[in-house]
């Protein structure tokens, strides 16, 4: 039988994501061959302390239970410790003098984060820093992904079609607030969107229909992220599109979301339970291959790799599709709409799982080529 593949799954996190991400690792860590990985779970509290758990070996039960299976606290000092592939010995008794469970080091990781300080490019440069392969986006595609503002820059200079958006930090709020308002009126009009640029899961968006709904609406969004952006309303249908791969990615079939309230928001994903997928979207086959053909472009315009989802709106009078957003680590629980668009797609779950590690490790070594010191004499 061929060694199992230690992998190291982090979960949690110090985000408004952090229930998210706990159902997210749930559901991959059942859904996991336990025959072919050694899991070791990495909680990491609302708090931002880091607990790792005992290797599991089989089912959790539920997303409380997980939570706890941190239960050692690490510091940054074990940390290293813990993801370094080198020095097994070592690693070992300086894990233990942490109070960390002994372990050896894991082969792979599975960033299973969402929001802040786990999909932005932090948890993937702590990553790169300890040389260890990882699942999904690396760092600058993680940030650019994350900060809807330089998504959308770069996107326009991608020639990618999207809809109208005005963007603004706190100190220009408080600096000049009568500027933004005229400015947000007279070029992008009510109804409109307002978010948080750095976050997800529709966490801290509302829908302004007048001046005063969009003052109380920029002053929630500044509660989750320094920097705003409002985004004119589109009477449009929802698409998503899921990518996988890195050099050379391909798109799933694509899915429609009908949300259960005016718009996605965080009840309508995640409380009320009311919104459906349908799954593939019912649209031409020209628009389907458009989309998908804009899903991997959008991926490659931020140098993504492993994952992304790719959000669309089709306009429902003239078909006109724009791009929404990138998300580089979406929802995975088998009934997220990433996964289901690859089942669509003829790629199970179980097979999603693999590819991505599979995809993480060739990722690493592509990058371990890369020379970091300059040798004169050699030249």
């Amino acid at each position: 039988m061929s060694k199992q593949i230690r992998v190291g799954v982090i979960y949690g996190g110090k985000s408004g994501e952090h229930e998210v991400s706990l159902q997210t690792a749930l559901a991959v860590i059942n859904a996991m061959d336990h025959s072919k990985y050694e899991i070791i779970p990495v909680y990491i509290t609302k708090n931002g302390e880091w607990r790792i758990g005992k290797q599991l070996a089989g089912q959790v039960k539920s997303k409380d239970e997980l939570a706890f299976q941190g239960e050692n606290r690490l510091t940054a000092h074990a940390l290293g410790p813990i993801f370094n592939r080198d020095e097994p010995s070592v690693q070992i008794s300086s894990a233990q003098s942490q109070g960390a469970s002994p372990t050896a080091p894991v082969d792979v990781v599975f960033p299973l984060l969402h929001g802040t300080f786990g999909e932005d490019g932090t948890i993937q440069g702590l990553l790169e820093m300890a040389d260890i392969p990882y699942v999904g986006a690396g760092v600058l595609a993680s940030a650019v992904g994350m900060d809807k503002v330089m998504m959308k820059k770069i996107y326009a200079q991608e020639g990618l079609p999207q809809c109208l958006y005005r963007h603004f930090t706190r100190h220009q709020w408080e600096k000049d607030r009568e500027f933004a308002i005229t400015e947000i009126e007279v070029t992008l009009g009510y109804p409109c969107f307002v978010k948080p640029a750095n976050l997800g899961s529709s966490v801290g968006i509302t829908k302004a229909k007048k001046r005063e709904e969009l003052i109380e609406a920029v002053d929630l969004a500044f509660r989750f992220d320094r920097k705003v952006i409002v985004e004119e309303a589109i009477d449009a249908r929802e698409i998503e599109v899921s990518v996988l791969g890195n050099e050379e990615p391909r798109a799933s079939l694509p899915g429609e979301i009908v949300p259960s309230n005016e718009f996605y928001d965080y009840k309508a994903k995640y409380i009320d339970g009311k919104s459906s997928m349908i799954i593939p979207a019912e649209l031409p086959p020209e628009q389907i291959e458009e989309l998908r053909e804009l899903a991997i472009r959008a991926f490659k315009a931020i140098d993504g790799s492993g994952l992304s989802r790719v959000d669309f709106f089709v306009g429902r009078n003239d078909g006109r599709i724009m791009i929404n957003e990138i998300n580089t680590m979406p929802g995975f629980t088998p009934y997220s709409m990433y996964p289901l668009l690859w089942k669509e797609s003829g790629v199970s779950y179980g097979e999603l799982l693999d590819e991505l590690i599979r995809l993480a490790v060739q990722r690493h070594e592509e990058k371990r080529k890369i020379r970091y010191e300059f040798d004169s004499e050699q030249e």
